[in-house]
């Protein structure tokens, strides 16, 4: 349970769905730099909803901006998602020349940081990497935008989640011990226990981006740069619906006031 987790912003956002009828899952990454309601009527980017309070604080703002009723956490740093993909074995990457281009430094800087000793990808193509080679994967964002590098992000959980799926129960339970004092979480072991013994069942349905409709673009008052929600009303409508197949679902009057809020801000 790593504190100094709770002193900044979250790098990543990720809204995992798991429908316990159909066994299917849903990962919806949240643009870390969405303008939102992050604490108290404060309006930032999203992800320093985690410097403000924690995991707890950054949970509340998923609930109250997207109406949505998350109970559950799990906070991992670079470091952690590594061993968690080296632990089931590595994944299988296609990676561009783009892509490519700016993977190793990232490995070094990760080597750096977490005390790993990976060695470099040796060119571009489909193949086997472990995990501070996905990690770095994960993190690449110079060559076109934060919205493929959470795109990135999505498709290393997805080929995490399909080689768990693969393991033998055993070894998710080893995993589990090994990765679990590691992790910044509210679940207890007896619910990952019992998450990894369904897991042969589940199956990752869809994932995408939020907000849907979208703008970039800065704010007069600190000229840094934002994601805008275009109506954060119909994005929180169409997130229900992607979510919870709800055709129907009307926004509360709480993300109707903060769409007004951003609105009145952002013109969107």
């Amino acid at each position: 349970k790593n504190e100094k987790l709770n002193t900044e912003n979250s790098d990543t956002i990720i809204i995992a769905n798991i429908n316990n009828d159909t066994k299917a899952v849903k990962l919806v990454s949240v643009y870390r730099d969405t303008l939102l309601n992050v604490k108290d009527d404060t309006y930032s980017k999203a992800n320093a909803a985690y410097a403000l309070g924690g995991p707890t604080q950054a949970v509340s703002m998923l609930n109250t901006n997207l109406d949505l009723d998350i109970t559950e956490f799990a906070t991992v740093d670079f470091g952690v998602l590594a061993k968690i993909i080296d632990a089931v074995g590595g994944i299988d990457l296609d990676i561009s020349d783009a892509e490519y281009s700016l993977i190793n430094p990232l490995i070094d800087e990760q080597n750096s940081v977490t005390g790993s000793d990976s060695e470099y990808i040796s060119g571009p193509g489909y193949q086997h990497v472990n995990g501070t080679q996905a990690t770095a994967y994960a993190r690449i964002r110079k060559i076109d935008s934060d919205f493929k590098r959470a795109e990135r992000q999505r498709i290393v959980l997805s080929k995490v989640f399909e080689e768990a799926k693969s393991a033998n129960i055993g070894t998710l339970l080893n995993i589990i011990d090994t990765i679990l004092p590691e992790v910044y979480t509210n679940m207890t072991s007896t619910d990952l226990i019992s998450l990894a013994k369904d897991i042969f069942n589940y199956n990752i349905a869809d994932q995408t981006g939020w907000p849907f409709e979208k703008e970039t673009g800065s704010l007069p008052s600190d000229g840094l740069s934002y994601v805008f929600a275009d109506s954060l009303e119909q994005n929180v409508k169409e997130l229900h619906e992607y979510l919870f197949d709800n055709e129907d679902y009307n926004p509360s009057s709480t993300v109707s006031d903060i769409s007004y809020e951003l609105y009145n801000e952002t013109g969107y």
